[in-house]
Protein backbone atom coordinates (compact mmCIF):
# COMPACT_ATOMS: atom_id res chain seq x y z
CA UNK A 1 0.00 0.00 0.00
CA UNK A 2 1.27 3.24 -1.01
CA UNK A 3 1.47 6.26 1.80
CA UNK A 4 2.59 9.46 2.55
CA UNK A 5 2.80 10.62 5.95
CA UNK A 6 4.33 14.30 6.06
CA UNK A 7 5.13 15.80 9.69
CA UNK A 8 7.19 18.52 11.04
CA UNK A 9 5.02 21.75 9.91
CA UNK A 10 4.74 24.61 12.33
CA UNK A 11 5.49 28.24 13.17
CA UNK A 12 8.57 29.79 12.65
CA UNK A 13 9.91 33.22 12.52
CA UNK A 14 11.52 34.92 9.32
CA UNK A 15 14.88 33.17 8.70
CA UNK A 16 14.72 31.15 10.34
CA UNK A 17 14.83 26.68 9.41
CA UNK A 18 12.74 24.16 10.21
CA UNK A 19 12.84 20.44 8.66
CA UNK A 20 9.59 18.68 7.10
CA UNK A 21 9.73 14.64 6.92
CA UNK A 22 7.94 12.26 4.95
CA UNK A 23 7.63 8.80 6.15
CA UNK A 24 7.22 6.78 2.61
CA UNK A 25 6.50 3.01 1.62
CA UNK A 26 8.97 1.08 1.04
CA UNK A 27 7.98 0.76 -2.99
CA UNK A 28 7.53 4.48 -3.32
CA UNK A 29 11.34 4.78 -2.06
CA UNK A 30 12.65 2.13 -4.24
CA UNK A 31 10.69 2.89 -7.95
CA UNK A 32 8.98 6.22 -7.69
CA UNK A 33 10.26 10.01 -8.18
CA UNK A 34 9.48 11.77 -4.88
CA UNK A 35 8.72 15.44 -5.04
CA UNK A 36 7.55 18.53 -2.45
CA UNK A 37 4.84 20.85 -2.86
CA UNK A 38 3.19 23.37 -1.49
CA UNK A 39 -0.35 25.50 -1.85
CA UNK A 40 -0.48 28.76 -0.22
CA UNK A 41 -4.15 30.30 0.20
CA UNK A 42 -5.36 31.20 -2.92
CA UNK A 43 -2.27 29.88 -5.10
CA UNK A 44 -2.10 26.95 -7.57
CA UNK A 45 0.01 24.17 -6.07
CA UNK A 46 3.61 24.24 -6.99
CA UNK A 47 6.33 22.05 -6.96
CA UNK A 48 8.98 22.98 -4.24
CA UNK A 49 11.25 20.05 -4.92
CA UNK A 50 12.36 16.24 -6.22
CA UNK A 51 14.77 13.74 -5.67
CA UNK A 52 14.81 10.85 -8.28
CA UNK A 53 13.80 7.00 -7.21
CA UNK A 54 17.75 6.08 -7.25
CA UNK A 55 18.19 8.66 -4.32
CA UNK A 56 21.44 10.09 -6.78
CA UNK A 57 19.51 13.43 -8.43
CA UNK A 58 17.53 16.22 -6.86
CA UNK A 59 15.81 19.24 -8.08
CA UNK A 60 14.78 22.57 -6.62
CA UNK A 61 11.91 25.34 -8.05
CA UNK A 62 13.49 28.09 -8.31
CA UNK A 63 12.13 30.07 -5.64
CA UNK A 64 14.30 27.78 -3.16
CA UNK A 65 17.38 26.97 -4.23
CA UNK A 66 20.13 27.58 -2.33
CA UNK A 67 17.49 27.61 0.74
CA UNK A 68 15.72 23.73 0.77
CA UNK A 69 17.44 20.84 0.37
CA UNK A 70 15.61 17.62 -0.17
CA UNK A 71 17.39 14.21 1.28
CA UNK A 72 16.72 10.71 1.79
CA UNK A 73 16.98 7.85 4.34
CA UNK A 74 16.27 5.18 2.39
CA UNK A 75 16.76 2.34 5.22
CA UNK A 76 13.82 4.20 7.25
CA UNK A 77 11.98 4.89 4.20
CA UNK A 78 11.91 8.55 5.21
CA UNK A 79 12.35 11.68 2.92
CA UNK A 80 13.10 14.98 4.42
CA UNK A 81 13.05 18.80 3.15
CA UNK A 82 15.42 21.18 5.08
CA UNK A 83 14.45 24.58 4.55
CA UNK A 84 16.36 27.21 5.98
CA UNK A 85 16.33 30.93 5.74
CA UNK A 86 12.44 30.96 5.41
CA UNK A 87 10.65 33.89 4.32
CA UNK A 88 6.83 34.69 4.51
CA UNK A 89 6.06 34.15 1.41
CA UNK A 90 7.47 30.34 2.28
CA UNK A 91 3.90 30.55 4.02
CA UNK A 92 2.29 27.40 2.71
CA UNK A 93 0.65 23.44 3.12
CA UNK A 94 3.48 21.24 2.22
CA UNK A 95 2.88 18.08 0.55
CA UNK A 96 5.13 14.89 0.23
CA UNK A 97 4.19 13.00 -3.53
CA UNK A 98 4.95 10.09 -5.24
CA UNK A 99 4.46 9.03 -8.91
CA UNK A 100 6.09 6.22 -10.98
CA UNK A 101 6.31 7.65 -13.89
CA UNK A 102 7.07 11.76 -13.14
CA UNK A 103 10.72 12.91 -14.60
CA UNK A 104 12.33 14.32 -11.83
CA UNK A 105 14.03 17.74 -14.09
CA UNK A 106 15.47 20.96 -13.51
CA UNK A 107 11.67 21.88 -14.77
CA UNK A 108 10.10 19.58 -11.92
CA UNK A 109 7.08 17.39 -13.27
CA UNK A 110 3.87 19.26 -12.81
CA UNK A 111 1.37 17.83 -9.89
CA UNK A 112 -0.98 16.31 -12.60
CA UNK A 113 2.03 13.86 -12.86
CA UNK A 114 2.24 12.59 -8.98
CA UNK A 115 -0.62 10.03 -8.37
CA UNK A 116 -0.20 9.75 -4.57
CA UNK A 117 -0.01 12.43 -2.03
CA UNK A 118 0.04 12.74 1.68
CA UNK A 119 -2.21 14.91 3.81
CA UNK A 120 -0.10 17.99 3.83
CA UNK A 121 1.42 19.73 6.89
CA UNK A 122 0.90 23.78 7.88
CA UNK A 123 4.24 25.41 7.55
CA UNK A 124 3.95 29.03 8.39
CA UNK A 125 6.08 32.28 8.49
CA UNK A 126 5.93 34.96 10.80
CA UNK A 127 7.75 38.15 10.78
Amino acid sequence: QLQLVESGGGLVQTGGSLTLSCAASKYAMDYHVIGWFRQAPGKEREGVSCISSSGKYTNYADSVKGRFTMTEDSANNMVYLQMNSLKSEDTAIYYCASSPSAMCTTQLSDRYEYEYWGQGTQVTVSS
